[in-house]
């Protein structure tokens, strides 16, 4: 006679199957509901008031929690000062006198200190800002499950250049770091979406303007009138490299889809952006983000909240740090 296990064996091994992702994970979307229930206010009003003083800092911001999490996971190392025993990530090559939004980070944690101390971490604030600098934009909001803990090690200046994306790299290199954090090609399209707020400075894309591939010629992808403007903006000399120009022109400090459009029409000013088009697939779901915003609200808080997952610190792992900047 053949033996079946007994139904309610059955329910509580199928009710632990589903359970196993969120018991691994250990997030939680109430995670600070009663130790901290005015968590989400402080953030957003301190996201507010960096805004209102400088509306380029939402999209700064979102890269700061991008950069964080792409080397050591989403653990806030990228946070942590160098001491002349510790190195961090701050001084390598894609984050020095690049990433910003450091004391807007340091704020937001000092006011949540004093009304829950030793309670949230800075990995989470992070996370939670990078959401309502989008969402204060214009852009979707997207609910988050919340516990991440900190990091107390960085990654080496030269993991980080090795695992950040460069805007020099093709869409094969771009697409490869990110499956080996967990994304996919998708996601690479959706994040790139952000790059309809914020700047660039002149030398992440000047090759273009004037020398691409070692021509001697700029690069034919690239929109004539948008080429010309972009010239006076970043002459080809030196000390116009830092200077600043916006990712999209058509409206910088406002999150929306109309970056797809701008590749649409070659007007992708990084030449990571433009490679979009380059490929059949990417270039399929350019076409689609640029039809339907909202379609792109859906899949970008979708991707945000994967990337916000990479390898992160929860249960005794890690800690909470009292100052972002270092370790306990």
């Amino acid at each position: 006679m053949e033996h079946k296990p007994s139904e309610p064996f059955s329910v509580a091994l199928f009710c632990l199957l589903l359970l196993a992702p969120l018991v691994r994970s250990q997030l939680d979307y109430k995670f600070y509901d009663a130790s901290c229930p005015n968590l989400t206010k402080l953030v957003r009003y301190g996201v507010w008031s960096a805004i209102a003083n400088d509306t380029r800092i939402a999209a700064s911001l979102l890269r700061l929690h991008f950069h964080d999490c792409f080397v050591n996971g989403c653990d806030g190392s990228l946070l942590l000062d160098d001491t002349s025993t510790f190195t961090g990530e701050k001084t390598a090559l894609p984050n020095q006198n690049s990433v910003r939004g450091y004391e807007v980070i340091d704020t937001i944690k000092s006011n949540i200190e004093k009304a829950c101390p030793n309670t949230v971490s800075c990995t989470d604030i992070v996370t939670l800002v990078a959401r309502d600098a989008v969402y204060l934009s214009g852009g979707p909001y997207w609910e988050l499950p919340l516990g991440r803990r900190d990091g107390t090690t960085a990654g080496s200046v030269s993991v980080v250049n090795q695992q950040l994306p460069s805007p020099f790299e093709t869409l094969d290199n771009i697409t490869s770091k990110f499956t080996s954090k967990g994304l996919d090609l998708k996601d690479v399209v959706v994040l790139s979406g952000a790059h309809t707020i914020g700047f660039a400075q002149c030398f992440t894309f000047k090759t273009r303007l004037f020398d691409f591939d070692g021509s001697g010629n700029p690069d034919p992808t690239l929109d004539a009138s948008l080429l010309q403007s972009l010239r006076t903006v970043c002459p080809n000399q030196a000390d116009s490299d830092s200077k600043l120009a916006p990712l999209d022109p058509v409206t910088s400090t406002r999150f929306d889809n109309s970056y797809f459009r701008n590749l649409l029409s070659k007007s992708g000013i990084l030449q990571s952006d433009q490679a979009l088009m380059g490929d059949n697939t990417s270039a399929s779901m350019v076409i689609n983000y640029s039809r339907f915003p909202y379609l792109f609200s859906r899949d970008f808080g979708a991707s945000m909240v994967k990337m916000a997952n990479i390898d992160v610190l929860t249960g005794q792992n890690g800690e909470i740090r009292k100052n972002c900047r270092v370790k306990n």
